[in-house]
């Protein structure tokens, strides 16, 4: 079997690419894949950081495979089905390292959801984004009306949903459903230079930073506290902290091993 997703290793930054074409859907492969891979390098000890993009110019994820979906009508297991696309979802989103979904081309439904569970987006300005199942009786259920009303608000989020109409880059990053937009083609290559802002940096304290901030904006301000007072307690314990301290005090650009 053709395997559906690539990876390329590079200063410190892993590349994933989808490549199903001819739209990049997201399929059961896929998200296998996907799985497979996030684990793989969550024990990788070089890479700091991961960018997912899709292959071509076309899209970047166009969706879920819909020829898959007659499979799934009537089906006494739909609810573990639908499990295991979130477990894959919930697992980049919790991946111990900064994520950034590199948008260059459709981005829709499961694609969309996809990009919602990475830290980042960077978008290209040809790029459509947003949630369209509603037009085939459907509703978003990769954890799309979650994650998207949690970054853009409740109002948006439905909004988007309830009509399916896809975004422009321009208004996405408006509504800071992007972080970034850039021109047609560089997508990657802005993406790098920016993960590169990241890279040179500590994977203990990226690691914790995201931690923080993922499990705190679900909690009362009193409880986030508490895990940043937590993993700011932790992160005195690593050697990162001590050849950053070190490196500052002796005028020199530290040396982290991410331990």
């Amino acid at each position: 079997m053709t395997k559906l997703i690539k990876v390329v290793k590079e200063n410190k930054l892993a590349v994933i690419t989808i490549d199903n074409p001819p739209l990049n859907v997201i399929s059961k492969q896929v998200f296998r894949e996907l799985g497979e891979t996030f684990d793989e390098l969550s024990k990788d000890t070089e890479t700091v950081a991961v960018l997912i993009t899709g292959a071509g110019n076309i899209a970047f994820a166009a969706g879920a495979d819909i020829k898959e979906f007659p499979s799934m009508m009537g089906n006494p297991n739909m609810k573990e089905l639908v499990k295991e696309s979130h477990a894959v979802l919930t697992k980049i989103e919790q991946f111990p390292k900064p994520t950034m979904a590199v948008l260059n081309g459709l981005t829709l439904g499961g694609g969309c959801e996809l990009a919602l569970a990475c830290d980042l987006r960077v978008a290209e300005t040809q790029v459509q984004i947003g949630l369209p199942e509603v037009k085939l009786g459907l509703f978003p259920g990769g954890g799309g009306t979650q994650r998207l009303s949690r970054l853009v608000g409740n109002a948006k989020a439905k909004e988007i949903i309830f009509t399916g109409d896809p975004l422009g880059a321009a208004e996405a990053e408006k509504i800071g459903l992007i972080n970034k937009v850039v021109e047609q083609g560089s997508g990657l290559s802005e993406a790098k230079i920016l993960a590169s802002r990241m890279t040179r940096h500590s994977l203990q304290a990226l690691s914790r930073i995201k931690k923080a901030i993922n499990e705190g904006s679900e909690a009362t301000l009193e409880k986030g506290l508490e895990i940043e007072t937590n993993l700011f307690e932790e992160i005195f314990q690593t050697e990162d902290v001590k050849e950053g301290v070190s490196a500052f005090l002796d005028k020199r650009k530290p040396a982290f091993v991410h331990r």
